[in-house]
């Protein structure tokens, strides 16, 4: 006689992580939001974009005991109501759009907030990394002063074409048209001087490689009134951005000197002028001096990454690199790790990830220089370069300055360059081992002196 038994049925029903909870769907000038209160009533709330309206959203939600939203935005619309529940004291996640999908049938806002509700009642959201208000404040001015030196480049572009035009070879001749005599040579055409030797009687033609006879032929050419007029215009605005570059530098100062930690004693440490002239597009202050004081390592050690690189990185990852557990899952953020994928067991190819992340894209940059390097660093490079091209040595060179850059923010220790450098030992003794595994599959039987 058969036996019956009886299972216990199973439960399909998810956990209830965040019972208390709310999600966003963000847009220009409207909100939807849903929320469950402390009683376990769900609600729907749309309300406008203006300020008295987020106030009241966020006043809302407080009442009903919210404690945790999640949004989902593009653009920067996001970032007002996100720091309206910041201040809040509620616990906010902005979520990649591409983590999660809609439910199938006609998108809504109302659909697109209930399932990123459910979602985040679930614990089934992960958040992106926003790191804390005084380091968006800082990524703020770093991102004006960037578009501030484009637009500066874009004008002496623009010049250059006016020189064109007026058949002047003078910034031919000369190595930087943003140089002190290059300048003089500019203000000097634009205060309505045409003679070359006039000209030239302006600037220290010894410390050009130019003769003077191409010189004075370089400086004979059309000078038509609108030129010499376009061409003043283009120095103003050329002076211009140059000082508001400089504007935004004071700013920047301000918000290290609100990062800088104080002495033993509880003053202030004093950070010395930056020594020296200041080449173009650099920054007019100390910014090595102020990084080392914040971070209590000296970054610019790193192969490839200068104070304005580490500037930017800083900007976006902030200083507590406990929000990555390791140094791969900071690599994984910054879009730098392999990705494989694997159908039945094997790897099939790799997928690329594409990430406009200014860390990244700093890391990275330090990686185009490492061609040049001369460490390991540089080694590993060259080598990956001529195996597998120069995308991919960027991308696996900018991955190991990126874990350098963990270790060294997340332990506090010094840089070693011993610890980049190629074991010639150790390749050699592999290189062995692989002649022998080789041979062996031929019937040979391969010499250790080999």
């Amino acid at each position: 006689m058969a036996k019956s038994k009886t299972q216990a049925s199973l439960s399909l029903q998810l956990p209830l992580v965040n019972p208390c909870c709310a999600a966003i769907d963000v847009g220009s000038m409207m909100m939807m939001i849903s929320y469950t209160d402390r009683g376990g009533i769900s609600h729907l709330l749309e309300v406008g974009a203006f300020t008295e309206n987020l106030e009241m959203a966020v006043e809302t939600l407080r009442k009903a005991g919210v404690l945790k939203v999640a949004m989902e935005a593009t653009g920067v619309y996001w970032i007002v109501i996100y720091q309206l529940l910041e201040q809040a004291g509620m616990e906010v996640k902005l979520v990649n759009a591409k983590h999660f999908k809609n439910v199938d049938g006609q998108k809504t806002d109302v659909k697109d907030s209930q399932w990123l509700h459910q979602l985040h009642a679930h614990g089934l959201l992960r958040g992106s990394h926003i790191a804390p208000e005084i380091f968006r404040e800082l990524r703020s001015y770093l991102h004006e002063r960037e578009i501030l030196q484009q637009q500066k480049s874009d004008t002496l572009n623009r010049i250059q074409k006016t020189l064109t035009q007026m058949n002047i070879k003078v910034q031919h001749l000369v190595s930087d048209i943003e140089g002190v005599n290059a300048l003089k040579l500019l203000r000097g055409i634009a205060n309505g001087i045409s003679d070359p030797g006039e000209l030239l009687a302006l600037i220290d033609t010894s410390k050009l490689k130019a003769s003077d006879e191409d010189l004075h032929r370089s400086l004979v050419g059309i000078y038509k009134e609108q030129f010499v007029t376009i061409l003043k215009y283009q120095l103003s605005a050329f002076d211009f951005y140059k000082q508001q570059m400089k504007v935004y530098e004071t700013c920047i100062e301000r918000v290290l000197n609100k990062l800088m930690l104080p002495d033993s004693n509880g003053e202030s440490v004093a950070v010395p002028a930056k020594k020296g002239c200041v080449r173009k597009n650099q920054y007019s202050i100390n910014i090595k001096g102020y990084l080392q004081q914040i971070t209590g390592v000296d970054l610019s050690k790193i192969p490839g990454l200068d104070e304005i690189n580490i500037l930017e990185i800083i900007a976006v990852t902030g200083l507590n690199m406990s929000k990555w557990k390791t140094s791969g899952h900071f690599t994984s953020w910054l879009g730098l790790s392999p990705a494989p994928k694997k159908s039945g067991g094997k790897v099939i190819g790799h997928g690329r990830k594409f990430t406009n992340n200014k860390a990244t894209q700093a890391f990275r940059k330090g990686a185009q220089t490492m061609w040049q390097h001369k460490g390991g660093l540089g080694q590993l490079y060259k080598k990956l370069a001529a195996r597998k091209g120069s995308a991919k040595a960027i991308k696996a060179v900018a991955r190991k300055i990126a874990v350098i850059f963990y270790t060294m923010m997340d332990k506090k220790v010094s840089y070693d360059a011993r610890r980049t450098e190629v074991n010639q030992a150790k390749r050699d003794s592999q290189r062995i081992a692989n002649l022998k595994k080789e041979a062996a599959r031929y019937g040979y039987i391969l010499n250790a002196a080999a």
